[in-house]
């Protein structure tokens, strides 16, 4: 795969308590990820633009919430998130700044 194809698979880091939680506890990262992304497309991205090795991956459909507006009854996206486990002793380091 090239990598626009892995930056069109993994859309986003998704933080938030929950997802800050099992980083501590189970080692793992949370990701948005594309609708169509299978777990081996998930784990061949990850592995390649991280430089890390990824023991298993977790695939969760999201459904998008009902919302109240002006127009009468509207409807959020549907997503899908990856909780993907690192191996043992690998990371994930998300700040891209400059080496000192």
């Amino acid at each position: 795969m090239s990598k626009e194809k892995y930056y069109k698979t993994l859309l986003s880091p998704h933080v938030t308590e929950k997802a800050s939680m099992s980083l501590g506890e189970n080692a793992q990262t949370v990701f948005k990820v594309a609708k169509d992304a299978k777990k081996i497309d998930i784990k061949k991205a990850i592995e390649d633009l991280f430089n890390t090795k990824v023991d298993s991956v977790r695939v969760i459909n999201m459904k998008g919430k009902s919302r109240r507006t002006r127009n009468g009854i509207g409807k959020k996206n549907d997503w899908k998130k990856a909780y993907v486990t690192l191996a043992t002793g690998e990371e994930i380091d998300f700040s891209m700044g400059t080496e000192e």
